[in-house]
């Protein structure tokens, strides 16, 4: 069946039924391609975690590769999982890789997109870790992560747009991006406010379906994605029991990831105040100034900004720490995207639940927005690097790859910054 894009008919919900301008015929999502290859959703994903900058702001990049140029899903399940990926703990970008990779092609395509798009995140940020002592104050270095953290803030507004213009569409939706943003923007708790979102989506929707349809699917293996995560979790649980008795500071490092991933609700930013006090606070293993620094790597490196447990880990205990740490501070996510979704395709033939499914995606423009913001706020600015943030923009606008956007910004951030 062929996709039609959603149009601006402000009686469809853009995260339930979907219908066309003139008539309103729903159409159907898309379960994804038969015959998927699991070598290209592991390409595809991988050569988006290269540029995988501005942490949720990569839904955006996710979705054109996945609907617009893949076509492996419809804007309508997309949107269905962009929704569930927020509203569950973890990093929102990666879970929703995961997501993609499951309606492609069930348990295994998510875990090779899972992995694709985390794999560069983790073999830079290694790189990153074990240079960190001889190279953070080199000036063209120092010059290149400027120009990045620019940029950063080009693909974060970008996405914003994009996103916004696809899921904003009448005074409903203005009124709950906006607030979302403002309650973000002064470091509201993101459970709080994607709790509120969805009460108010019940509210501010009703009436607004064109009719109650069900877009669930679990083609392509999602309803076996509960069994192979309990599969999965076996395989952790044994590894964890044999880093107790044969490494306990392995151990420790490896259950306080986890304990980090569970309660990261509303995306990897709010995992740091948490994974802050474990590491410096309570266990003393880097200084407050060294967490810092691993944070401004995570930020700067393509991935989740919970890729700084990757840092934490080698400063702790080398190579192997770094990979315990990574897959420690991941694997919750995944599992968690496993074992939802089929029961979230239930879910959603309840109208009230799409109501709030609404209500949380349109949070999910606000969240993009308070971050953007953020970003800016955090960043260095002059004459150059405000050109090369409205340089940025202005490529990515019309439809640069992401790829030349960054490398070549990191490249003239060296001789301008």
């Amino acid at each position: 069946m062929s996709l039609q894009p959603c149009g601006s008919n402000d009686a469809a919900l853009s995260a339930g039924a979907c219908g066309s301008a003139e008539g309103g015929t729903l159409v159907e999502p898309s379960s994804g391609p038969q015959g998927v290859s699991l070598g290209s959703i592991f390409a595809s994903f991988l050569r988006l975690g290269l540029t995988a900058f501005g942490g949720p702001a990569m839904v955006a990049y996710i979705r054109d590769m996945a609907v617009r140029k893949r076509r492996w899903l419809s804007e309508e399940t997309f949107k269905g999982g962009v929704a569930l990926c927020q509203s569950i703990p973890g990093a929102t970008a990666m879970q929703t890789a995961a997501y993609v990779g499951l309606r492609a092609r069930g348990p295994l395509g998510a875990l090779a997109a899972f992995v694709g798009f985390g794999l560069p995140a983790f073999v830079l940020m290694v790189a990153l870790s074990a240079a960190y002592a001889r190279t953070y104050d080199i000036g063209p270095v120092v010059s290149a992560f400027r120009g990045l953290q620019v940029i950063v803030v080009a693909l974060i507004a970008n996405a914003a747009l994009a996103f916004g213009r696809s899921s904003v569409r009448n005074w409903r939706d203005v009124v709950l991006a906006a607030g979302a943003a403002v309650f973000l923007a002064l470091h509201g708790a993101p459970v709080i406010g994607i709790a509120v979102a969805a009460a108010l989506g019940m509210v501010l929707y009703r009436g607004s379906e064109a009719v109650a349809h069900s877009s669930a699917s679990t083609a392509n293996g999602a309803s076996r994605s509960p069994r192979f995560a309990g599969a999965l979790a076996l395989i952790a649980a044994v590894g964890l029991g044999m880093l107790f008795f044969a490494d306990h500071r392995l151990f420790d490092l490896s259950a306080l990831m986890i304990k980090v991933d569970l309660f990261a609700f509303g995306g990897g930013f709010a995992s740091v105040p948490l994974m802050l006090h474990e590491v410096v606070d309570v266990r003393h293993w880097i200084t407050s100034k060294t967490f810092v620094d691993g944070i401004a790597l995570g930020q700067v490196t393509p991935g989740p900004i919970v890729i700084t447990a990757t840092f934490i880990g080698y400063q702790v205990a080398g190579m192997a720490g770094a990979i315990i740490a990574t897959v420690s501070i991941f694997s919750p996510s995944f599992l968690m995207v496993l074992v939802t979704v089929p029961y979230f395709d239930r879910l959603q033939r309840s109208v009230v639940f799409r109501r709030a499914l609404r209500g949380v995606l349109v949070s999910f423009v606000g969240l993009l927005l308070a971050v953007t913001v953020a970003f800016a706020r955090e960043t260095s600015w002059a004459v150059p690097s405000a050109i090369l943030a409205v340089s940025s923009f202005a490529a990515l606008r019309m439809g640069v790859d992401i790829v030349w956007v960054v490398s070549v910004g990191a490249l003239v951030s060296i001789f301008i910054l």
